[in-house]
């Protein structure tokens, strides 16, 4: 019988131990019990959701440094309706999963993810804040149609101006790093444009409404998730956004230059043809730039140049070797050699097995 006491008295201290537990040591408790059935604790999770999202952005091209020693901004309008720029502009409308740039980049900006900068009256893109728009603003200056329900806006693809946007202005940065010797062409800015209105001929447009700039840093992570159509011919072959302009895959003819006058080249070339002879010359020039830090133009470029450098040159004739005063010299070597051949030969002495012969010909090593 006190056995039995025993027995039960000791159960109910087991039991009252377990009803007096603090609550914070039942929490405590409670923790380790998921920990260890594998649930994490909520530090734990929202530092393994914080690597996740690092994992999931998309590589982008490095930064231009902003004490490179040589550098030309180059503006350039982007005619959609090319072959080698309608990646970004087909679909026109949204299906499939699928969307061009402009309704993609529109998306972004309804969603605060990028922001969208004035289009000023001077052409040029100001990336601050005195000179960011919102969307609403967007839609309201360009009468784009949307629905207010309850305090949100509401926007349907089809109302968005997509098929009208043929056009694009570009700025890019033509630059060299002297700290890694790189030249290179990097994209800063992106400009879509509605182009409405056609001539009586159906030849031309005749308005141009740009919409907003788009700071390309801002745009590159969200680009790099785009993907566009690589080729008429594979319709499997695919590229991002980002690697669509960090590869200039873009065409496009300059419409301005950064200059002290802040100038385009419709106002101070006139004529159609002058136009024409600008950009062709300033195209020159970034292509001769290019050619010099490479080195490009000391390179042999004639084949007389190449086989200058060449054992063959000794052996070459008298008029193929008088470009070069080392040639000269070979030429003046071979001409007496032809005058001793051409006198009578004599019997040489036989030499004797021991005797050592040395030749005064010099060979390249």
């Amino acid at each position: 019988m006190n056995l039995k006491r025993i027995f039960s008295l000791l159960l109910l201290l087991l039991a009252l131990h377990g009803v007096a537990q603090p609550p914070a040591r039942q929490r405590e408790a409670a923790a380790t019990d998921k920990t260890q059935n594998g649930a994490k604790p909520a530090a734990e999770k929202s530092r393994s959701a914080a690597a996740l999202g690092s994992i999931r952005e998309f590589p982008t091209a490095a930064t231009m440094p902003q004490d490179v020693v040589w550098r030309r901004d180059v503006y350039r309008r982007v005619d959609l309706r090319k072959d080698a720029n309608a990646p970004l502009y087909y679909p026109i409308f949204p299906q499939n999963g699928r969307e061009n740039l402009f309704v993609y980049l529109f998306h972004l900006i309804l969603r605060n993810k990028i922001k969208a900068y004035e289009y000023t009256r001077d052409a040029n893109e100001h990336f601050d804040e005195a000179h960011v728009v919102k969307g609403k603003k967007i839609l309201d200056d360009n009468h784009i149609f949307y629905e207010s329900v309850d305090g949100k806006m509401r926007l349907n693809d089809a109302d968005l101006p997509s098929e009208d946007v043929k056009v694009y202005f570009l700025k890019e940065s033509v630059y060299y790093d002297q700290r890694t010797a790189i030249f290179r062409t990097k994209v800063t800015a992106l400009c879509p444009v509605v182009v409405s209105g056609t001539s009586e001929f159906g030849e031309s447009e005749q308005q141009q409404i740009p919409l907003f700039w788009v700071n390309y840093e801002e745009a590159a992570p969200h680009l790099a998730k785009l993907s566009l159509m690589g080729s008429n011919l594979n319709n499997a072959a695919e590229i991002s956004a980002d690697d669509y302009f960090a590869t200039n895959r873009y065409e496009g003819d300059i419409y301005k230059t950064t200059n002290l006058q802040d100038r385009i080249i419709a106002q101070y070339a006139v004529t159609d043809s002058a136009q024409v002879k600008e950009r062709t010359r300033i195209e020159g020039e970034l292509k001769e730039f290019e050619d010099h830090v490479w080195g490009n133009d000391l390179k042999p470029t004639t084949p007389d140049a190449v086989k200058t450098d060449s054992l063959s040159a000794a052996d070459a004739p008298p008029s193929e070797a008088a470009d070069t005063p080392r040639r000269t010299r070979r030429t003046r070597r071979t001409t007496v050699k032809a005058e001793v051949t051409t006198k009578p030969e004599t019997p040489k002495p036989k030499k004797s097995p021991s005797s050592t012969s040395y030749s005064v010909r010099r060979q390249r090593h």
